[in-house]
């Protein structure tokens, strides 16, 4: 059985969901659909040993987040009861490309050719089982050495502005009984 280190990236400044998100609590940390928030849905749907067709063991989640975040992710782990394994403090944000190089420099020092998986803590995933499975069939290019992405496909044909977008109805507008 093949062991998979999860790899979530906590950054975020909080802008696209104020008032709900803001700077110091981006909307990682909201519990936005349901008790869990997105950040803890995150780190469960990477833990543990899953069955499946084939078995994916988790190991400990490592954590890439700022130093204004660090108590929110573990006490966050903590209410989850997930162990939070290392949590790396980026002294300043600079997008998700060196965040990953640091998490991978790290997992080569600490379990040398450890496989890693570089997962978003803001995203909802509403088919876990599919999404593990997908986890399951790149399993054997990356034993061969080979980078594996993940995708979204569109259920559109082009791209859209209304897509995560919110309207509110405008002030005079009433509803007619």
């Amino acid at each position: 059985m093949t062991t998979i280190t999860p790899v979530l990236l906590c950054g975020g400044s909080g802008t696209r969901l104020w008032p709900l998100s803001r700077k110091s609590y981006p909307k990682q940390f909201v519990p936005l659909m349901g008790e869990e928030t997105l950040f803890q849905a995150s780190a469960r749907r990477l833990q543990g040993t899953r069955q499946g067709s084939g078995d994916l063991n988790f190991d400990r989640p490592l954590v890439l987040t700022n130093s204004d975040f660090r108590f929110i992710v573990t006490e966050q782990l903590s209410l989850a009861a997930i162990d939070p394994g290392a949590v790396l403090i980026e002294p300043e944000g600079r997008n998700t490309a060196p965040a990953i190089l640091a998490a991978a420099l790290h997992l080569e020092a600490t379990s040398p050719g450890a496989i890693m998986l570089i997962a978003p803590s803001d995203q909802v995933v509403p088919d876990t089982a599919a999404f593990h499975a997908a986890i399951e069939r790149g399993l054997e290019p990356v034993s061969r050495g080979q980078l594996v992405t993940f995708g979204i496909k569109r259920p559109m044909a082009r791209p859209a502005t209304a897509i995560s977008r919110s309207q509110a109805r405008s002030p005079t507008a009433r509803r007619r009984s």
